[in-house]
């Protein structure tokens, strides 16, 4: 796969050098962002088409033309999640991303280093804006070259989960923000229900279920494997989801790439943050209220909420939800029917996002 998308940038880099040299720093910030990452989306599609094939297919499989197929959809799930990460660095306003300086960020450079009129950061966001918008635009291309290669029967249901997946993760990225900028005007008692509605739409979909049914459809699997593979797919994403909210309040930057304690410098109303306040007396809820959200909190403070969340007993709870949701996925895919083979694969890929460090 990877091969695929540095062949489709290297192309983009020639339509675009005729344009204007300039733009060639589209495809050099793509290239980098594109050459990171854990690729688990791309691996569930792939894995969600091979459960469905009556035997494992190889790289010396009769047919070629539908591993190119599904090659190309993986791909563009992968421009489609570097688009997704530049929009949403942009939105979080972070510097980094995969240890590298965020897209917009390195925009910002370009202006400095050139010496060039008007404002940096404005430049920056400009160039952040339409590099996430080219991805969306080359997935959509790269999506579409793999499709053409298929019958429709196949093609049709495959681009309509795509699709569905585009407007749920757009949605689940809104009800984000939403959430850091409204949560006070909402009632107490449905805060951790609201956070739980982001994590389905912003990922648990868009990360697992998806990516699962789009590479089970475009394998030509029925309406029976492929709802095995959206029962298996909604708590593992779910669980994913929930790892990746510890990990932004606990990872490593040296793993992450991220600062220690970005979410909470973000002010992100995370399922987590919203099991400590339940829990918290009000004092340690009013301080915690005070402190998220704040992009100059230093070690020391961001240590003092750590403290807080792990004595609220969200934490625990945390990971109590995400062993429960791995355990549903897993059961779930035992007795689907699915080839032993992928099921095999599922399981080990299910574990390997749950148990990540990044």
């Amino acid at each position: 796969m990877q091969h695929c998308i540095d062949d489709f940038l290297e192309q983009k880099t020639g339509e675009l050098a005729r344009i204007a040299p300039e733009l060639v720093d589209l495809t050099r910030f793509s290239g980098d962002l594109l050459r990171g990452g854990k690729r688990f989306r791309a691996l569930f599609s792939y894995w969600g088409w091979q459960s469905v094939q009556p035997a494992p297919v190889g790289l010396d499989a009769p047919d070629p033309v539908a591993l190119d197929a599904i090659v190309e959809v993986c791909a563009a799930l992968e421009l489609f999640h570097a688009a997704a990460l530049v929009h949403d660095d942009i939105i979080d306003r972070s510097d980094t991303r995969r240890g590298l300086p965020a897209s917009h960020r390195r925009f910002e450079q370009l202006h400095r280093e050139g010496a060039w009129s008007g404002e940096t950061e404005q430049f920056g966001l400009g160039g952040g804006m339409l590099l996430g918008d080219l991805l969306l635009a080359w997935s959509d291309e790269i999506l579409l070259r793999g499709l053409q290669r298929l019958g429709p029967a196949r093609t049709a249901s495959a681009r309509a989960e795509f699709d569905r997946m585009r407007t749920e993760v757009t949605v689940g990225q809104y009800l984000d923000i939403l959430e850091e900028a409204a949560w006070m005007h909402a009632p107490e008692s449905t805060l951790a229900d609201r956070a739980a509605r982001v994590v389905l739409y912003k990922s648990a979909k868009y990360s697992v279920e998806a990516p699962l049914v789009i590479g089970a459809s475009l394998g030509g699997g029925s309406p029976e494997q492929v709802q095995a593979l959206r029962d298996f797919g909604i708590p593992l994403g779910i669980a994913f989801q929930l790892r990746d909210d510890l990990l932004g309040v606990f990872g490593d930057p040296a793993v992450t790439g991220k600062p220690a304690g970005d979410d909470l410098r973000e002010g992100k109303r995370t399922v987590l943050i919203a099991l400590a306040r339940e829990a918290l007396p009000s004092g340690a809820r009013r301080l915690l209220d005070e402190m998220l959200g704040d992009p100059d909190l230093d070690d020391a403070q961001v240590e003092v909420i750590r403290a807080s969340l792990r004595e609220s007993g969200a934490v625990a709870e945390i990971e109590r939800r995400i062993e429960a949701g791995l355990r549903d996925a897993l059961d779930g895919l035992a007795a689907a029917p699915l080839s032993r083979s992928a099921r095999d694969e599922l399981r080990r890929l299910g574990e390997a996002v749950i148990r990540r460090e990044a």
